[in-house]
């Protein structure tokens, strides 16, 4: 049984993959499984995927269904104890899985998420260190657009990781669960696993940020206009707040300070958000 399974969806992604690809089936470690989950491209990823690299397992769906729906097919056949989820436009630096190894067999046995350091492909600026969940259930990727000049360089607990790059201990997942999945299906994608890392933190798992591990990351590889993502991470954090079911007097306060103004910014400025509304997609 390998010691990883890799789990990457893919949409339109010929221009990205081969150099994630590369960079995993580089690394000096090699007792790995990789699972692509492919969201009905039209552009040759699959047939580029299965005549260059046959040592793949592809997943192939016939449209878009989502990159939560594609994790979590590839989390179903997963065979491994830990599973390694990726974007396919990360890029994985050479020693990223002795690094990440070395984390494991020193872990807590209440840690089940490891956050690697993700830069972005200038090589400078972060990505994200791990998610910070604030008590007006505001978050963001921590550090975020700064550039690493080393604050960033000792291990520590955060709220979860960013699932562009984050490892899953496979008996979690498979604790916490729900109908809608690992990560929630009906999220499609965005958000999702800020709800996952909540969903864990309610049962206990931790999660720990893994300076040693790094990767860097090209962005928007599903090429999502800004005002569909904005729409998204809006319509997705009032999901995960109603399944939350956080007490009416917090949310009405967490809505006067945050929710509301930024509701009615994107009603002029976000036609999605106009018609998700009158759709009765506005949760509260």
């Amino acid at each position: 049984m390998p010691e990883f399974s890799i789990i990457i969806p893919t949409f339109n992604s010929i221009k990205f993959i081969k150099s994630c690809l590369d960079s995993i089936f580089t690394q000096n470690y090699q007792d790995i499984e990789v699972i692509i989950v492919d969201n009905g491209s039209k552009d040759g990823t699959v047939d580029f995927m299965r005549k260059n690299y046959p040592q793949l397992i592809v997943v192939k769906n016939d449209k878009n269904l989502g990159a939560c729906k594609a994790r979590n097919q590839g989390i179903e056949s997963a065979k491994s104890t830990w599973i390694l989820v990726l974007d396919c436009d990360i890029i994985l630096e050479k020693d990223f899985f002795a690094k990440i190894l070395k984390a494991i067999n020193n872990l807590p046995p209440q840690i089940a998420m490891i956050q690697p350091k993700i830069l972005n492909t200038d090589t400078k600026t972060i990505y994200s260190t791990g998610i910070f969940f604030s008590s007006l259930r505001r978050f963001y990727d921590i550090g975020k657009g700064k550039i690493d000049n080393g604050q960033f360089s000792n291990s520590k607990y955060v709220f979860g990781a960013c699932s562009a790059a984050a490892v899953y201990k496979k008996q979690m997942l498979e604790e916490i669960k729900e109908d809608s999945g690992y990560f929630d299906e009906r999220f499609f994608f965005l958000v999702e696993d800020v709800d996952l890392s909540w969903r864990a933190q309610r049962k206990g798992w931790k999660a720990l940020y893994y300076p040693g591990a790094v990767c860097y990351h090209s962005g928007d590889s599903s090429f999502t206009n800004r005002p569909l993502r904005q729409y998204l991470c809006w319509r997705n954090r009032k999901l995960m707040l109603k399944k939350r079911q956080v007490n009416k007097f917090k949310l009405a306060i967490i809505s006067l300070f945050y929710d509301f103004p930024r509701m009615i910014f994107l009603l002029f400025t976000n036609s999605y958000v106009r018609n998700g509304i009158k759709e009765d997609l506005l949760i509260y």
